[in-house]
């Protein structure tokens, strides 16, 4: 199993609005990086789901359901989407501040490139994100 993270502002999809559609189509990237990122997701993977902008937190995790496909708001083949179903909201969200300033996690894709939209996490950081979520600081 491979862990994930994508981001997305509130006002455009929040975290409670997946858990109001059971699933969704994770559409519209458009940087070849991230993309490559949606081509390696498996089935049952983990993500999490990262509010951008407002908020600039953790909030949830969501697994992959369904593998890459051609992304229908596309004009052409190059960019594709994966599914996504929830998990559960996180106890306690995890700000960027958090994830600056932890010495595990201050090396994440989510601080070096931060304008990157899907990302790989590693094992340690997304257990590290479970821990800080579930025990008040």
């Amino acid at each position: 199993m491979n862990y994930w993270l994508v981001k997305s502002e509130p006002s455009a999809y929040s975290f409670d609005m997946l858990l109001k559609d059971k699933k969704t189509t994770w559409d519209g990237v458009r940087n070849y990086t991230a993309r490559n990122h949606l081509k390696s997701m498996k089935k049952n993977d983990m993500v999490l789901f990262y509010h951008s902008n407002e908020g600039k937190e953790i909030v949830g995790i969501a697994k992959v359901v369904k593998e890459y496909y051609p992304d229908p708001t596309a004009d052409d083949d190059t960019w594709v989407v994966v599914d996504l179903a929830p998990v559960k909201k996180l106890r306690k969200s995890i700000n960027l501040e958090t994830i600056k300033n932890h010495p595990i996690l201050k090396s994440m894709l989510l601080v070096k490139i931060p304008r990157l939209s899907v990302m790989p996490v590693s094992v340690e950081e997304y257990e590290t994100i479970i821990q800080l979520s579930e025990h008040s600081e």
